[in-house]
């Protein structure tokens, strides 16, 4: 075997992953987006399923439950460009959102007084601090009812069954009726939603502010947020529920806490899960749709180029689907600011290779494609990040996704720069093997793979029209109808008409649930390789 077939490591069998370690996984991604430390989600977890013991909750209430703990907020950062866009950090603003549990009409509205005025041009906090009462309000809530419906849809993917699906659709609802999508009211919400909406406030403020905070802010909210008998249950249990915590919501421990069976996935089952937290990452900003299933595609297709076994090539799409997780803990404000970086802001940036590898280090039998992520932005002369790894720690396929990222990369817009053309992408590749910071073997395979041919596309999904499939793939990429307009020479009333009309056709009702559709069937972002 030549040094270009050398293996990350081939030596064990592939038994396949535990739905339970991907959903952890989720819960880290919350966890970031939500600006919390890693394990909050765990923990809710673990107060939740002790509360279901407590109310007598049914074995499939309790799966729900748990699976509703790690991942109800998986899609947390689904719009964080449009909440970047009104409350700037959209990760502060998030982490910050918890103490607005315990304040008065008053202070709430000074809250979001605060948030909205606290970035950009004078002009610019005017103009949001007057749209805000008018459209703002309802945006947010056009957040949580987005979130909601793509959790639902990741929860199906995964196999659970009808009772966690719904728990799932019913996790913003409010006992009050105020909840969205659907304003259900009282015992209509699932009784795991009515868990796990208490157990996520009650963690954060018995971990911020003491066990009496917890139980004065969940009686404040008692009848309005919070089913009044779970409310109840929490406050005459409340050491028990959170005695022993951080033991009780290790990794090791909630995998031993799902209540199923341990089912696992793998081959085309696994992938299929991979690829939609790929889509999950990438939805965190427009710049990004579908960044992650094209590099893996890129990756998998130079891998090919390089006669690579099969088991090596499955290695490698995997790792370029979840090389970006850990984008997940780094601000919008950072990766959709237009111009230079500060060195904080840069630091940050340098950070998310790490966390995509922390976030997955607990899924064994992944460990060969999360070393290769983790490796994605390093470079052969020791100026890439987070390690400064030189050419002789890193491995062939190292080299594949670092190339393969940075091709697909230039050819995606930027908030600092437009989209390379091909010859511009391959030409700046070869610049940097050249420079010594990229293989120049690797580089070789990736443009092989990026020049051939597409297989062509007969038909566009669900009727939509190839005006329309032109509209969609700038809508996933966050233009405006008068930027798409601009870009299509159409005015901006006829691209308003023909999004209504793909919102319709594709049964959506959002920029975000939109640009995953695109991501899924191919519309934009994607690397489509060869058919044999």
């Amino acid at each position: 075997m030549s040094s270009r077939q050398a293996s990350t490591g081939n030596a064990t069998a592939f038994h396949g992953v535990r739905v339970a370690e991907l959903a952890a996984t989720l819960s880290y991604a919350a966890d970031l987006g939500l600006g919390q430390p890693l394990a909050h989600c765990m923990r809710q977890t673990t107060i939740a399923l002790r509360l279901a013991d407590l109310a007598g909750a049914s074995e499939r209430e309790r799966e729900a439950t748990y699976y509703l703990g790690l991942m109800m907020n998986a899609y947390c950062h689904a719009d964080a460009s449009e909440q970047a866009r009104w409350f700037g950090d959209d990760i502060a603003f998030k982490a910050a959102a918890y103490d607005t549990l315990g304040m008065n009409t008053a202070q709430l509205a000074a809250f979001i007084v605060r948030q909205v005025a606290s970035h950009g041009s004078g002009l610019d906090r005017a103009r949001r601090l007057t749209q805000f009462p008018r459209s703002g309000w309802k945006e947010v809530m056009d957040f949580l009812s987005t979130h909601a419906r793509l959790v639902s849809q990741f929860a199906q993917q995964i196999g659970l069954d009808q009772v966690a699906v719904d728990s799932f659709r019913q996790a913003y609802e409010q006992w009050d009726g105020k909840g969205v999508p659907n304003g259900l009211r009282g015992a209509d919400i699932a009784l795991p939603a009515r868990l796990v909406q208490l157990a996520g406030p009650a963690e954060v403020y018995a971990r911020n502010h003491g066990v009496d905070a917890a139980r004065r802010h969940l009686r404040r909210h008692r009848g309005a947020d919070y089913d009044p008998a779970v409310v109840e249950l929490f406050c005459a249990n409340a050491w028990q529920v959170l005695d022993g915590l951080d033991e009780a919501s290790e990794w090791d421990a909630i995998l031993d806490a799902e209540p199923s069976l341990g089912r696992r996935v793998a081959g085309a089952e696994l992938d299929t899960i991979l690829e939609a937290m790929a889509d999950l990452a990438d939805l965190k900003s427009p710049h990004f749709a579908g960044h992650s299933r094209g590099v893996a595609g890129l990756a998998a297709t130079a891998g090919r180029v390089w006669s690579l076994p099969d088991a090596e090539i499955a290695t490698l799409y995997r790792a370029g689907l979840v090389h970006d997780l850990g984008r997940l803990g780094v601000s919008n404000a950072i990766w959709e600011k237009h111009g230079p970086l500060t060195v904080a802001e840069t630091e940050h940036v340098r950070l998310h290779p790490y966390l995509t590898e922390r976030m997955l280090a607990g899924v064994s039998a992944l460990a060969a494609s999360r070393e290769i992520a983790g490796r994605h932005h390093e470079r052969l002369d020791g100026s890439g990040y987070p390690r400064g790894l030189t050419g002789a720690q890193l491995r062939p396929m190292d080299n594949l996704l670092a190339t393969a990222d940075a091709y697909h990369a230039m050819t995606e817009p930027r908030p600092h720069r437009g989209a390379f053309t091909l010859d511009e992408a391959a030409e700046e590749l070869t610049a940097e093997a050249t420079a010594g910071r990229l293989d120049g073997a690797a580089v070789a395979a990736v443009l092989t793979a990026a020049g051939r041919p597409r297989p062509r596309r007969r038909a566009w999904p669900d009727g939509l029209t190839t005006r329309e499939a032109e509209v969609l793939a700038l809508l996933a990429r966050g233009q405006s109808n008068r930027q798409i307009g601009t870009r299509l020479t159409i005015t901006p009333k006829t691209a308003a008409n023909h999004v209504e009309h793909i919102y319709a056709k594709i049964g959506v009702s959002s920029r975000a649930a939109a640009t995953l559709y695109a991501m899924q069937h191919g519309l934009v972002g994607a690397f489509e390789p060869p058919t044999d």
